[in-house]
């Protein structure tokens, strides 16, 4: 169902296959930090020739992550960007929409977003909201969620035909899990942010969440921009497995580089460094 099918094999080999198994008897367990770590470093190469590639070629890609509360969006996004240009891989996370947004043509305030030529724009959720955490918080009425499902196939129609790259990725995290995760920062000072009230209210709701998640998959699954599952337990083959996924479903090319060489430094000639009453950091560590 992929809209592009990759003929070089870039990634083929980086990252574990989803529904593998190294032992007969037993399922695999976590991938090991120093695993993940050494077929990462591969994929971060990849990620910089696709940079190179889009902007050299003026491509434009749109990457589009949703999933449940705590099953690991941001996780992969990092992953992904952590070791390229922001410019050309711009992460898009868009606020609780304003009273001017809520006014508009609901798909309206995504569009500015979507990529120019020689850009990546990533969504940590998306238009996709309407589908599933306002449907199911009631932000939106029955009708407007069914209209959205109705009409966004031809919307993502349009993005692709204009020539975008359109990639929809769903993490998926058991019950357990996620539980585990959410309790995981409740007394973590890093990650009480991430534990707002609305989180709370729709951790109460998974079932509604199952259904909706459901319905938006049987209205927005199309042959010209599919949803790509990830089961996201284990959250290092997670991402390594979409990161080798989303080169795959890109047809880009490595393209040559000459090789780098420092110049040499100018002559310090008549400089000298100055008696300047710098004000330094002290050393806290």
């Amino acid at each position: 169902m992929a809209k592009h099918e990759k003929t070089n094999n870039h990634a083929d080999e980086q990252a574990p296959q989803a529904g593998t198994s190294t032992a007969a008897t037993e399922p695999p367990g976590p991938l090991a930090e120093k695993d993940y770590q050494k077929h990462l470093k591969k994929l971060h190469v990849e990620l910089v020739h696709l940079q190179r590639w889009v902007v050299e070629k003026g491509k434009k890609v749109c990457i589009v992550f949703e999933g449940r509360d705590g099953a690991g969006k941001g996780g992969v996004i990092k992953a992904i960007t952590e070791r390229v240009s922001p410019r050309v891989y711009r992460v898009i996370a868009l606020p609780a929409p304003s009273e001017r947004e809520k006014s508009q043509m609901y798909v309206q305030r995504y569009i500015p977003h979507l990529p120019a030529a020689g850009e990546i724009v990533i969504f940590d959720r998306s238009w996709y909201n309407r589908a599933g955490v306002e449907r199911v918080m009631g932000f939106c009425t029955e009708e407007q969620a069914k209209a959205f499902l109705r009409t966004v196939p031809d919307v993502e129609k349009a993005i692709i035909d204009s020539g975008v790259i359109l990639l929809k990725y769903w993490l998926e995290v058991s019950p357990d899990e996620q539980t585990r995760r959410l309790e995981g920062r409740i007394d973590d000072g890093r990650k009480t942010w991430k534990l707002s009230p609305m989180d709370l209210k729709s951790y109460s709701r998974w079932d509604d969440y199952s259904r909706a998640r459901d319905e938006m998959f049987l209205g927005s699954d199309t042959a010209w921009a599919p949803w790509y599952v990830a089961h996201s337990d284990d959250k290092r083959k997670a991402r390594l497995n979409i990161i080798a996924h989303m080169l795959r479903h890109i047809p880009y090319e490595t393209l040559p580089t000459e090789k780098v060489k420092l110049p040499k430094r100018q002559s310090a000639g008549d400089y000298r460094d100055p008696d300047y009453p710098y004000k330094l950091i002290p050393d806290f560590i």
